[in-house]
C-alpha cells in the first residue's frame, strides 16, 4: 500500500471512531511535513498491519460482510466441543438480530431479507415471537418507529459464560480478524464471566438477560416504595382475634385431603367440597400429628404480613356473604408439603376445540366457559349432580341437548358478545360473571337473573383477560391495545388506564390488598401498577417468552408468573427479584393458584397436567442453595396428569380444595 493510502485510511478511521482531536493532530503533522508520512517508522511494509488496515478500509456498505462473518462464526460455534457449545451458541441470537437490523439500517433490504431467511431456523424454537416482530422491520425508519426494534437497538444482552468459553470466543475473533462480528459483540453484548466448568444448558434461567436503557428504567422504577401487606381489619384478622381458627383434628367439615381421587370417584360425587365428615375426620387425624407444626407455621405466614389501608373505597359486604366466608375460613384445611389437597377436575366434552377459557367460582359450585362462537355458558354443579353426570357439555351437538330432571338443559346460555370470548371471571360471592371478547367489550352478567346487565366499552382491540378484585365491585382488564384498565361495576368508563407494555397485555391479577394489579405481557415482562395513581411501580424481567398467567400469594409478598415455554417464576414484590424459577411443564402455563395459607402453588398447563409446588421452601433458600443450579428441581411435590385435557383454569377454594377445569382435546379411548 502507498504511504498516502495508509495515512488516508488512518485518518478516516480516527474520524469514524470519534477521535477528532487525534485526527486534527494528524492533519497538522501531515501539513507540517508537506503531506509526507507522519512517522519515521517504516510500518508500510508490515504485512500484518497492512492486512489489518485493509480490513478497516473495506467499504462498510458491503452487505456480504455480514453474511460471511456471521456464517463463519456460526460454523465455528456449532463445531465446538459439546461441553462449551451451548454457551457459545448463546452469542448467536443477539449477533443475528443486530446483523439483520444493521443491514436494514443501511438500506440493504433485499440482502437483509435473504440473511434473515437463511438463518432464522436456528432461533425459531426459542425466539419465534421476536422473529415474527422483526419480520416487519423492512426500512430504516422502522428501526425508530417500532418500539420493539428500538428497544433492542438501545439495550445490551447479558450473557453468562465460563472463562474458557470466553477465551475461546476471543481467540477465534482475533485469529480470524472478524472485526465486524467483534464490533457487534462489543457494542451489544455484556459477558458475565465465571470460573469453573460451564453450567448445563438448562440450569440457569438467567443465562441470557436484557440490560441497557430499558434495564436502567426498570431499576429506577423498582426503587419506588410499595405497601405489599394485607388490609387492616380483614376477615382473617377478625377470625384470628376471636380464636375462630380450628385445627384439622377439630374440624368436622371441610375438604378431604386425599389427593388421589380417580376419575370414577369424581363422577360419582354429587357434592362439591362437602363430603361426609366421618371419613374426612379419619383422614385428618391420620395426618394431623405429622402436619400440625407445619400448619401452624404456614398460618403464621399470613398473620405476620404487615397491614395497610385500602386506597380504593371498598364495597360493604353483606352479612350473609361475610358469614359464609367466615365459615369457610374456620373449616380451611391446612396444607403443606406433607398434607396435599384434594383435586376436583371439571372436564368439558364435545367442545369441538371451541373452548377458549374457563372459570370456577370461589366455592366451586359454578363453572363458566367462554367459547369461540361468542357464547358464555355457566354450569351449576348441584344441578349436574342431580342429573347424574359430571361431564360439562360444550357446543352444539346431539349430546349438548342432555336435560336435567326439570326438563331443561343443564347449563345457562349467555348470549351478547359478537366475537370469541377469551376470559370469564366470577365475583367473590358468585352472583356476577364478567366476560371479555374479541369484540373489544366486557360484559357483566347476573347468575341469578341469567341476563346481561352492562356492556363496558373502552379498549380498542380484543380484550384478553378480565379479573374481579378480591372484594368484588372493581375489576381489571387487559388487551391487545397494550393497556390494562381498572373499572367499577357502576361506571361504564374505565377509572384508570395503565400504559407502558411494549406488546399485548395477556393476563392481569389483583394484589390481595386491592391497591395494586399485576399484568403479564407478550413483551416478556410483568409489571405491577398502583391502582390509585395508575403508575408502574415494579417491572419484573426474566421470562424468555410471553407471560400467560399470574398469581399472588395470600400474604401479598410474592407473585408467581407462568409463560408460554412452561417456566414459572416466583418474584419478591418488594425487591422485584426472581426468587426461583420452577421448571417442570413442557408447554404453556395457563393458570396458577396459591393455596389459602400460601404454602403450595398449583399450576395448570397445556401439557395436560396439574402440578403442585412447595413454595415455602422456595422462599427460604440460603445463598449457597441459590447458587446451586439443581436446587429448583426438587420443589415439584406432585403431578396430576389428565387423560388428554389441557388445563384452562385452577382455583383453590377458601377451604383449600383445588378445582381445575379443561376441555378434552380428543375422544377418550
Amino acid at each position: 500500500m502507498d504511504p498516502e493510502q495508509v495515512d488516508e485510511f488512518v485518518m478516516c478511521y480516527l474520524k469514524k471512531k470519534g477521535f477528532n482531536s487525534a485526527a486534527k493532530r494528524l492533519e497538522e503533522v501531515l501539513h507540517q511535513n508537506n503531506g509526507s508520512s507522519f512517522s519515521s517508522i517504516d510500518y508500510h511494509n508490515d504485512p500484518e498491519l497492512t492486512k489489518l488496515i485493509r480490513s478497516f478500509s473495506q467499504s462498510e456498505d458491503d452487505p456480504t460482510r455480514y453474511r460471511e462473518g456471521y456464517s463463519k462464526l456460526r460454523s465455528w460455534a456449532y463445531n465446538s466441543l459439546d461441553l462449551y457449545k451451548h454457551e457459545l451458541l448463546r452469542v448467536m441470537y443477539p449477533v443475528f438480530i443486530h446483523c439483520y437490523m444493521d443491514l436494514v439500517g443501511k438500506g440493504h433490504t433485499q440482502e437483509a431479507r435473504a440473511f434473515f431467511n437463511s438463518f432464522r431456523k436456528d432461533h425459531e424454537m426459542i425466539h419465534i415471537r421476536d422473529l415474527q416482530k422483526l419480520e416487519g422491520v423492512l426500512a430504516p425508519s422502522h428501526l425508530e418507529e417500532m418500539e420493539f426494534a428500538r428497544s433492542l437497538r438501545q439495550s445490551k444482552v447479558n450473557i453468562k459464560i465460563c472463562q474458557y468459553s470466553y477465551d475461546l470466543l476471543l481467540q477465534y475473533l482475533h485469529r480470524t480478524e472478524s472485526t465486524l462480528m467483534l464490533g457487534i459483540i462489543n457494542e451489544h453484548i455484556n459477558f458475565q464471566v465465571y470460573s469453573g466448568q460451564p453450567n448445563s444448558a438448562s440450569d440457569d434461567i438467567e443465562a441470557v438477560t436484557i440490560v441497557g436503557s430499558f434495564q436502567d428504567t426498570a431499576n429506577h422504577i423498582n426503587q419506588k416504595e410499595i405497601q405489599w401487606g394485607l388490609l387492616e381489619d380483614s376477615l382473617e384478622d377478625r377470625l384470628e382475634k376471636t380464636g375462630g381458627l380450628l385445627s384439622d383434628s377439630e374440624k368436622g367439615q371441610g375438604e378431604s385431603k386425599d389427593g388421589d381421587m380417580d376419575d370414577s370417584s369424581k363422577k360419582r360425587s354429587t357434592e362439591i367440597g362437602k363430603q361426609g365428615s366421618s371419613i374426612k375426620k379419619l383422614k385428618k387425624d391420620k395426618a394431623g400429628n405429622a402436619t400440625a407444626k407445619v400448619a401452624r407455621q404456614e398460618t403464621s405466614m399470613v398473620s405476620l404480613a404487615p397491614r395497610v389501608k385500602p386506597e380504593l373505597a371498598l364495597p360493604v359486604m353483606s352479612t350473609d356473604v361475610e358469614q359464609s366466608i367466615l365459615e369457610d375460613l374456620r373449616n380451611r384445611v391446612q396444607l403443606s408439603s406433607v398434607a396435599m389437597p384434594s383435586v376436583s377436575f371439571y372436564t368439558f366434552l364435545n367442545t369441538h376445540n371451541g373452548l377458549n377459557c374457563a372459570s370456577i367460582s370461589h366455592d366451586g359450585s359454578l363453572v363458566a366457559g367462554g367459547f369461540s362462537d361468542s357464547s358464555v355458558k355457566v354450569w351449576d354443579m348441584a344441578k349436574i349432580g342431580q342429573a347424574g353426570s359430571c361431564a360439562l357439555q360444550g357446543e352444539n351437538d346431539t349430546n349438548d341437548q342432555i336435560v336435567g330432571p326439570n326438563g331443561r338443559r343443564n347449563y345457562t346460555l349467555l348470549l351478547g358478545h359478537s366475537g370469541p370470548v377469551y376470559s370469564a371471571t366470577f365475583s367473590p360471592p358468585g352472583d356476577f360473571v364478567l366476560s371479555s371478547s374479541a369484540d373489544t367489550t366486557i360484559r357483566l352478567w347476573s347468575t341469578k337473573l341469567n341476563a346481561n346487565l352492562v356492556c363496558y366499552k373502552g379498549h380498542n382491540y380484543p380484550v384478553w383477560d378480565v379479573q374481579f378484585s378480591p372484594f368484588g365491585h372493581y375489576f381489571a382488564s387487559c388487551s391487545h391495545d397494550r393497556t390494562a384498565r381498572i373499572w367499577s361495576m357502576d361506571r361504564i368508563q374505565p377509572l384508570r388506564i395503565m400504559a407502558g407494555h411494549l406488546s399485548d397485555v395477556d393476563c392481569v391479577q389483583w394484589h390481595p390488598n386491592c391497591n395494586y394489579i399485576a399484568t403479564g405481557s407478550s413483551d416478556k415482562t410483568v409489571r405491577l401498577w398502583d391502582v390509585q395513581t395508575g403508575e408502574c411501580v415494579r417491572i419484573f424481567i426474566g421470562h424468555r417468552s410471553m407471560v400467560l398467567s399470574l398469581a399472588m400469594s395470600p400474604d401479598g409478598k410474592y407473585m408467581a408468573s407462568g409463560d408460554e415455554d412452561g417456566t414459572i417464576m416466583m418474584w419478591d414484590l418488594s425487591t422485584a427479584r426472581c426468587i426461583t424459577p420452577l421448571m417442570g411443564h413442557n408447554s404453556c402455563v395457563w393458570s396458577l393458584s396459591y393455596s389459602g395459607e400460601g404454602s403450595l402453588l398449583a399450576s395448570g398447563s397445556a401439557d395436560c397436567t396439574v402440578k403442585l409446588w412447595d413454595v415455602t421452601s422456595s422462599t427460604k433458600l440460603t445463598k449457597a442453595e441459590e447458587k446451586n443450579g439443581n436446587s429448583n428441581r426438587l420443589r415439584s411435590l406432585r403431578t396430576f396428569p389428565t387423560k388428554s385435557t389441557p388445563v384452562h383454569a385452577l382455583r383453590f377454594s377458601r377451604r383449600n380444595l383445588l378445582f381445575a377445569a379443561g376441555a378434552l382435546s380428543k375422544p377418550a379411548s
